[in-house]
Parts: structure tokens; C-alpha cells; sequence
């Protein structure tokens, strides 16, 4: 489980496609700290992590995961946004994140807002129902809350912090993300039968 406060932000090194594709990661993270098999969210995806080295580590994505994700278009250069696993105790600053995704979004529109920049994301129609104006969207990993949803379309604002803290400063419209939803929201639809 994670929390949607991004801790670290990596760099792809190297990516190796045979079979499943792996990735090194660059990461301020003491990897001397980071067990072989240990869970960490990248852009939100939790993968597990199969090698370490000092300031890297590496992951391996199936197929599934790259078709589910933004991470078929990783490549070496990449700037990802990094969390590693909640242990018990931890704060909770965010929401829960599962670190499942459950779509790719697109950034539809930037705009400025005072010292902070309005986002505007269209999600898939599947995913849309479960988008609440006040809710929670973790947004390549990043625990927002949401200001306002038309159809499928939603938007978040951005202060400056998360906006350097995070990969969000270089977002651009036409960029795909990944979304989970609001666990919350899909049990809420679960059982309410909408599911």
C-alpha cells in the first residue's frame, strides 16, 4: 500500500526488452535499505524490485503491465515519480493507494492559477463514474484531490511544490498518465451495484 506522497524523483537508466522488460532506475533512495522483492510505485504502477546497486535498482514488467500503462513508453531518460511501500506507523498523508492502476488518462489543458497550475485530465469512460468533485485520484502516483468533474474530463490544481517535487512541471497537453481511482469509490459502486 502507498499513500500518493511521492518521495524521490528517478530517472530510467537503462531498459532491456527480451521477454519482459526490465528497467534500471536511478534514485536518491539508499538502495543498502531496499530489499530484493520489495514493492515500490513508479508513476503510480507497484513493481517489484529484483536487483539493487548503489543509487539504482531494477524492475521487470510483464507484457500486461505495459500495455495497461505509461510504462511502454519508458525509455532511458525517463523522469518517474517514486514511492516506496507504506510500513505500519507510517503517516498517511495522502489517500490509500493500491499502486494498481486502473487506466491512462490525457492531459487535456495547463493553465496557470495564481502561483499554481490547473490540470485538466480526460479519463476513460469506464473510469470517469468513479471520479467525484472533493474526491481522491492518485494521478501517476501523486494523491490529488479532485476540483471539478464534466463527463469525463476532470481537473486538479497544482502548487508549486508538488510541481517540482513531482514529474507534474513537465507535464504537456497530449501527455497519457496513469489513474487509479479512489478505492473508496470503487467499493462505494460495488455495492451500490454499478459494478
Amino acid at each position: 500500500m502507498f499513500t500518493g506522497i511521492i518521495t524521490d524523483v528517478g530517472r530510467v537508466q537503462a531498459v532491456e526488452r527480451h521477454g519482459d522488460t526490465r528497467f534500471t532506475i536511478a534514485t536518491a533512495f539508499d538502495t543498502e535499505t531496499i530489499a530484493i522483492g520489495a514493492s515500490i510505485a513508479h508513476n503510480g504502477v507497484c513493481l517489484t524490485v529484483i536487483e539493487t546497486g548503489p543509487g539504482w535498482y531494477v524492475i521487470q514488467a510483464s507484457g500486461e503491465t505495459l500495455s495497461k500503462t505509461t510504462l511502454g513508453g519508458w525509455e532511458a531518460g525517463t523522469r518517474i515519480n517514486l514511492e516506496r511501500a507504506l510500513k505500519v506507523g507510517d503517516e498517511l498523508g495522502g489517500h490509500i493507494v493500491s499502486g494498481h492502476v486502473d487506466g491512462v488518462g490525457t492531459l487535456v489543458s495547463l493553465r496557470p492559477e495564481g502561483e499554481s497550475v490547473r490540470l485538466t485530465f480526460e479519463a476513460p469512460e469506464n473510469l470517469a463514474k468513479y471520479i467525484a468533485s472533493k474526491g481522491s485520484v492518485a494521478i501517476d502516483g501523486v494523491s490529488l484531490t479532485v476540483n471539478e468533474v464534466a463527463g469525463n474530463r476532470f481537473g486538479v490544481n497544482i502548487i508549486p511544490h508538488t510541481q517540482t517535487a513531482t514529474t507534474f512541471g513537465g507535464l504537456r497537453e497530449g501527455d497519457s498518465v496513469n489513474l487509479e481511482i479512489d478505492m473508496l469509490a470503487r467499493y462505494v459502486a460495488r455495492l451500490a451495484g454499478q459494478e
